[in-house]
């Protein structure tokens, strides 16, 4: 058989429904039929679903041609109708217009299906750019079939997690690396619950999770349905497998939610690192004469943007802090060199090559579509064929060259973009990428350990800190804590203006003043909102959508300032539970051996050091009772009366 337009139709099914809403089944305006086409064409088959003809258009409708997918790695992907025009929709000659969609098998990533309590059959397509399209109900005939035409150009596989989905060339799936796919199963899962709602956004990635609650609340879609807190938490729960936040298994546990930490000092930010400084602190042939101190002050204040340049090839590890100017001019010659090697590798991809490397070819699409929405309102990024987007383009490229078995994953361009802006050179700016990227790797792995660890540490701080507003949380299905989600995996990124972000990370790069200083950030922020979370009463949803309404909103100085507060007012409690000690890296020599001349335990000796290196620059410390007192010394004397053997 002929196709209308060219190829040839090997299978073709008429009674294809999509239900357009969430309207009852007997309201013929929320059902559209159609006929569903498998093409063969010498290219690339093609599946295709058109509207069946009419001999009147149903009252009320304002059905579209086509879906328009928009697409951001924090928002949902949704799928929403095109703007009415005389181009877009193809019209019959009674006036209606026609919904269709046609993709191509090679773009075809999982086919969900399912079995409706009305006898029939629903399939769900989701393409390998993470658009779902809408349900097709086999009203009048078996699925099966067309499984059975489709297993001719694919290869379909059980998902192990779900019998339900079918993967597309499964054998590679574990290659698959993008944001949006790390959790198929468990978004499908998802999908299924929210399968009523064929043209709401879909979840493709744990981030997208709360954004779909965000832009249900926002009324996006009119037929978008509120779900029930619980059942929604219930999705969430299963959104990162393997995460299991109770502090009632962690030992000690009681005792920390009695634990007084006491009064919370006021701190004091100094201004920026000067240029003067900075060039005092350097000695004539360009080594940093004291690092410490320079990271105290950083951390104290960041630095005059003249600087970053300069300074953040030493905070994220590219340029070693003891290295001469000439050892770091002959490393930038040996790196750069490095670095147009692996992007040669890429770059001499022939089309030939790349048809036969779909890892490549996903990488590839996704960080495409990942550059053409990144930081678009700077204007270092912003217009069309933007140098700074090719070299966004090119260095995420070539760091899937560097680091193939990880390639690509969606939320790395965020990380990437004021790494370049500020360094404006391709080849200093990828290898600070890559120290950073070294710092956040687990944040993007398959297993993304790194994402499950962090929450548990954050959930364990801020029951420390406030155990009441832990407790009002959890009673609001809230206790996972996932609506830090973003936070975390891309280090408020989008929580802060572009120019405050260069701030915030050039602090939190000194490691100072302990170990996941950032953690202690988001409890800074949480604290700040808690007043209005619990006045207003807020829900499961309404906590979900304030957290996220925060973007933009944030004032980084404040945040700092209480987030250093908090870090002080933990190093002076007598009584740090074990569990906190080890998240704020506390308990780095946990091994008591006496000093032989001295006989001053060694462990307390090291702390003492690590500790008095934040002294010697800490700003003052007004204390509660209004007098000044170097609250680090404090600490430290704390510290060693812990550490020392009864």
């Amino acid at each position: 058989m002929a196709a209308p337009g060219s190829g040839k139709v090997v299978y073709e099914q008429e009674g294809v429904f999509i239900h357009s809403s969430c309207a009852k089944n007997d309201d013929q305006d929320s059902i559209i039929s159609g006929v569903l086409r498998v093409i063969e064409k010498d290219s690339s088959s093609v599946v295709e679903w058109t509207q069946t003809p009419k001999e009147k258009s149903p009252r009320g409708s304002d059905h579209q041609n086509n879906y328009e997918a928009e697409w951001d790695m924090v928002n949902t992907v949704s799928f929403k109708k095109k703007p009415r025009s005389n181009g877009d929709a193809t019209t019959h000659a009674n006036g209606e217009s026609k919904w269709s969609f046609q993709f191509s098998l090679t773009d075809l990533k999982s086919i969900k299906q399912n079995k409706e309590g009305m006898g029939w059959s629903y399939l769900v397509f989701c393409l390998k750019d993470d658009v779902i399209l809408p349900a097709l109900h086999f009203h009048r005939g078996d699925s099966k079939l067309l499984i059975v035409s489709l297993e001719k150009y694919v290869v379909l596989c059980e998902s192990p997690q779900d019998k339900r989905i079918l993967l597309v060339n499964c054998q590679n799936k574990s290659l698959s690396q993008s944001f949006e796919n790390l959790l198929d199963e468990p978004t499908y899962g998802l999908i299924q619950k929210l399968k009523k709602d064929p043209y709401t956004a879909t979840m493709g990635g744990f981030s997208k999770v709360t954004n779909y609650i965000f832009d249900s609340l926002r009324g996006i879609d009119s037929s978008t349905q509120q779900r029930p807190p619980s059942e929604m938490a219930d999705f969430l729960s299963d959104a990162i497998p393997g995460l299991k936040i109770n502090q009632q298994e962690e030992p000690g546990f009681e005792v920390i939610t009695r634990i007084d930490l006491g009064k919370r000092p006021d701190v004091i930010r100094r201004e920026p690192v000067s240029a003067e400084e900075w060039t005092k602190n350097m000695d004539s042939e360009g080594r940093i004469l004291d690092a410490d101190f320079i990271k105290q002050m950083i951390f104290k204040g960041g630095l005059c943007h003249a600087l970053r340049k300069e300074v953040w090839k030493f905070l994220l590890g590219y340029f070693p802090w003891h290295s001469t100017r000439e050892e770091r001019t002959n490393l930038q010659k040996r790196k750069t060199d490095e670095y147009f090697r692996m992007k040669l590798q890429w770059k001499s991809v022939s089309d030939e090559q790349e048809k036969r490397n779909s890892r490549l070819r996903d990488y590839k699409s996704l960080i495409e579509k990942d550059v053409n929405r990144t930081d678009r309102t700077n204007k270092f990024y912003e217009g069309q064929d933007n140098p700074g987007l090719i070299l966004l383009h090119d260095i995420l490229m070539t760091y899937c060259m560097y680091d193939f078995d990880l390639g690509y994953v969606q939320g790395m361009s965020d990380l990437l973009s004021p790494v370049l802006y500020i360094m404006e050179n391709e080849v200093d700016a990828f290898w600070c990428f890559v120290s950073y990227m070294d710092q956040m790797h687990e944040n993007f792995e398959e297993q993304m350990q790194g994402m499950k660890t962090q929450l548990i540490q954050l959930s364990t701080l801020l029951r420390l800190l406030d155990s009441g507003f832990c407790s009002y949380l959890e009673s609001q299905d809230s206790g996972y804590l996932y609506f830090c989600f973003r936070w975390l995996l891309i280090r408020f990124k989008r929580e802060f203006s572009f120019q405050d972000i260069l701030r915030l990370w050039e602090v939190m790069w000194t490691e100072l003043p302990c170990q996941n200083f950032h953690l202690l950030i988001c409890c800074a922020i949480l604290e700040s909102e808690k007043q209005q979370i619990m006045d207003k009463h807020y829900g499961f949803n309404e906590i979900l959508k304030h957290i996220n309404e925060l973007s933009m909103k944030i004032d980084v100085e404040d945040i700092l300032c209480k987030a250093e507060a908090i870090s002080i007012q933990m190093m002076n409690c007598k009584e740090l539970p074990q569990a906190v000690c080890e998240i704020l890296g506390m308990e780095n020599s946990a091994v008591t051996t006496p000093d032989s001349d001295t006989g001053e335990d060694e462990s307390v000796t090291m702390m003492s050091r690590s500790a008095s290196t934040y002294q010697n620059i800490s700003m003052p410390v007004t204390a509660a009772n209004g007098t000044k007192d170097n609250a680090q010394h404090m600490a430290v004397t704390h510290i060693a009366h812990r550490l020392t053997p009864t």
